[in-house]
């Protein structure tokens, strides 16, 4: 996990995304957004489990994933539209 995820995706202004993010492996990996935005950092743990945020693209958005200290394994994404 020592790459992470740094994507600026073409979202379409004014409509509302949900990002899907799952890691696998061990330990946690941390999801940022920029701008940041309250209540949208997470810790995602490395189980397998799905973490699902809602975004609202109103301008440029990256996500940042970046493994925990010591964290193994993969990180999976996807944006779907609502």
């Amino acid at each position: 996990m020592t790459d992470g995820i740094h994507t600026e995706p073409g979202l379409s202004q004014g409509k509302t995304y949900r990002l899907n993010l799952v890691c696998a492996g061990s330990g946690s990996a941390q999801l940022r957004f920029e701008p940041a935005k309250a209540g949208t950092a997470a810790t995602v743990p490395c189980d397998g489990s799905v973490v699902q945020q809602r975004i609202a693209a109103d301008k440029l958005v990256r996500i940042n994933v970046d493994g925990g200290s010591g964290a193994t394994g993969v990180i999976a994404w996807q944006i779907n539209a609502l």
